[in-house]
Order: C-alpha cells, then sequence, then structure tokens
C-alpha cells in the first residue's frame, strides 16, 4: 500500500450563480484544479475520478456529467452521494482506492447547483413526512440542539453568536466566500429568527459552487510537485437516533466515531490538530462539533470561544474560510472545498487567512439522515509529510 497525497486543488467562486449551468460549474472547477497543479497534468495521467453531489439541480446525477465537462471519457468515474458529508465522502473514498494501488493519480470533484431548483433535498426539508415531526426542518432541528447545549451546560446565546461573527470575519478575508461582511454579536441576536435561538445570521446560506482536488499516491507526487501534502487519516460512520437519549441533543456521536477512526489511523489525537475546516451549516453546529473533535471538554464549547481558540490567531484556528456560514454550502461540493483550504493551509499558501506554521489540518462534516441531524459525518487528516 501507498500514502494518498494531495497535489493539487482549484475551486470556483460560491455564490448564487443562476448565469453558470452546472456544467459550466464542473467545468470551471476542473479548468481551475489543472491551472493549479505546481507542475503541471495531462488528463490522460488521471486513472479514476471520484465525483459528489446530491444533485439538487436534477443536471448532474451520473458520472457522464463529470466526463462531459472535464472530457475525461475514457475514465471510470464514480458517483458519491452521502448527504451534508457528499464531497468530504468522495474524496475519502479516492484516498482509500490510491491507498489500495487501484489508482495512481486520482481526481475528486464536488459540485451542486442550489439555487435553481426548489425539487429535492431542500423541498423535503419543508414537508411532513411519517419519519418526521410536523415543522421539524433542518433549522428546528438545530434549533432544539442549541437550546438543549444552553440548558444543559449553560452555554450562552452570545457565545453562539460569536462563532458567526468569527466566521463572516473569516469570509471577509477568503476570496471564494459568498458572503463577505462583518458582523456582531448584536448584529447576529438581532437579526431575523429563524428558528429559536437561532437567528439569520446563525445559518449558513443557499449557494452554488464546485471544487477539485487531485490525490496520487507518494511514489507519483512529486511528479506534480514539490510540496504534496499526505492524507494520514480518514473515517466515517453513521447514527440513527435522534429522539429520545438525552445525549443525542449535546454532541454528534457519529462524528466522534468518524474523529476517533481519522485519529487512529493517522496516529495523531486533537491535540496534533493545528487548524480546522469543519461543518458550520449552523454556529450550534460548530460549538457542538469542538467538543466531538476533543478540541475542549463536553460542555465547554463556549468557554473554547471566550478563550479565542478558535479564531486565525488562536492555537485551534477552526474555519479559516469562513466556513460554511460564510462561504456557503452548495453540498457535493463542500467537503472538497474544505480539503482544498486545509491543502493550501499546510502547504502555506492560504493568503489572508494563512495560519501560523500548521503541520496538520482536519477536515469534517456531518449529514442528515431519514430522521436525524448528525446521522452521517465525515473526517479526514491531511499532514506536511
Amino acid at each position: 500500500m501507498t500514502d494518498p497525497h494531495v497535489v493539487g486543488a482549484g475551486m470556483i467562486d460560491f455564490g448564487e450563480l443562476y448565469e453558470q449551468s452546472f456544467d459550466d460549474l464542473l467545468e470551471s472547477a476542473y479548468l481551475s484544479l489543472i491551472e493549479n497543479v505546481d507542475k503541471g497534468v495531462d488528463p490522460s495521467d488521471i486513472d479514476a475520478a471520484w465525483y459528489g453531489t446530491i444533485d439538487i439541480a436534477n443536471e448532474g446525477s451520473s458520472g457522464s456529467a463529470v466526463a462531459h465537462a472535464t472530457g475525461l471519457f475514457e475514465t471510470p468515474i464514480t458517483r458519491v452521494e452521502n448527504a451534508c458529508a457528499t464531497g468530504s465522502d468522495a474524496f475519502r473514498n479516492a484516498a482509500q482506492a490510491v491507498k489500495a494501488g487501484d489508482a495512481e493519480v486520482a481526481l475528486v470533484i464536488g459540485a451542486e447547483k442550489m439555487t435553481d431548483s426548489t425539487e429535492g433535498l431542500i423541498a423535503s426539508a419543508a414537508l411532513e413526512r411519517l419519519w418526521r415531526g410536523r415543522g421539524v426542518t433542518m433549522p428546528a432541528y438545530f434549533g432544539m440542539r442549541a437550546t438543549r447545549h444552553l440548558e444543559e451546560y449553560e452555554t450562552t446565546r452570545e457565545q453562539i453568536a460569536e462563532i458567526s461573527v468569527k466566521n463572516h470575519e473569516n469570509g471577509t478575508k477568503y476570496p471564494h466566500a459568498h458572503q463577505q461582511f462583518e458582523c456582531t454579536v448584536e448584529d447576529v441576536k438581532e437579526s431575523p429568527t429563524v428558528s429559536y435561538p437561532l437567528n439569520l445570521y446563525d445559518c449558513c446560506p443557499v449557494t452554488d459552487g464546485a471544487c477539485a482536488v487531485l490525490v496520487t499516491s507518494e511514489e507519483r507526487a512529486r511528479e506534480f510537485t514539490d510540496d504534496p501534502i499526505r492524507v494520514a487519516g480518514y473515517g466515517l460512520a453513521s447514527d440513527t437516533f435522534q429522539r429520545g437519549a438525552p445525549e443525542a441533543l449535546t454532541n454528534f456521536p457519529a462524528t466522534r466515531q468518524a474523529s476517533s477512526q481519522a485519529y487512529e489511523r493517522a496516529g495523531l489525537g486533537p491535540d496534533d490538530i493545528d487548524v480546522a475546516e469543519v461543518h458550520d451549516c449552523f454556529s450550534i453546529t460548530e460549538l457542538i462539533t469542538y467538543e466531538d473533535l476533543g478540541f475542549c471538554e463536553d460542555g465547554k464549547g463556549g468557554q473554547f470561544v471566550d478563550e479565542g481558540r478558535p479564531h486565525l490567531d488562536g492555537d485551534k484556528p477552526v474555519n479559516p474560510s469562513g466556513g460554511l456560514l460564510s462561504k456557503g454550502h452548495p453540498i457535493g461540493a463542500t467537503g472538497v472545498a474544505q480539503i482544498a483550504e486545509i491543502f493550501e493551509q499546510l502547504r502555506g499558501e492560504a493568503g489572508d487567512v494563512q495560519v501560523d506554521s500548521p503541520e496538520v489540518g482536519l477536515q469534517h462534516n456531518i449529514g442528515i439522515g431519514r430522521n436525524a441531524t448528525g446521522a452521517v459525518s465525515c473526517v479526514n487528516i491531511l499532514e506536511r509529510p
């Protein structure tokens, strides 16, 4: 077996891209990758591709969408769909294939057109289902989590809001972010209520986007760059419960399981992580994730924020890209874009959001299931070799 390495990344600006088709998103991300590989890459070098999308727009349901957009007609292309962890799981699958020797050079590409269609996940999230209570949409689910954390651990509304403040400040410095504005804690608290206690600025926007990364074997990595980044570990876990057990609302068991797998594979622990891109579909999600990843003790997520630890200049910077709250959440592209940011961070190429000399970075997503938020979680760990 070989250690997989990331050797290049390319992404487009996220936003409301009504003027671009689904094919345009895929093509632009792919061309950005090709242009940004240090020593260049010939499409004929690519052995296989993994494609992440939940296809809300109903325009790219099979790998043929990638083939059409990239010209990789003779290349095996596997579509991966795993809720909001789709992009990160596509990356995990590509890394596994490279590690096993089934591919030497693998493309990972994720895309989503969230704004052009009301069909699919966004519409179904608002409908009554036999397995979902009345009115229990995603904001309502996460609002319940926020309320429970406030009650259980005496977390404050201000601590939750500060996560949005941090991420929106980072987003103003990140060139690909959808929403680029700063806000205060009071701005967050005074923005329109979505689902108590969460307000508009606690919620990620509806966003279009695409991103691509290139993963190779250790033996071939330096054909493409003198500064490859090693995939040290990965983990994936699923969970089915939401209601009933009190702890179901104060943590995401799947994140704890997936991160445990990733840490074990990497031979690392939470203290070794220098920078992280984590799932913050809502501000409370990021706070809970601090605890689930072991960055702080259970119930101490608010204190972690108060101490400034997840800020750009803190000892555990989280979401320097602005996270989903600022950058946006085009589902199939989200995890791939997080990998691209960690890749840039570890190479010292993250520009205005560069943290101080990171050696190890972590990427994390959760996703919804039939009756649960956080029903799936994927964690990938990258490090400088």
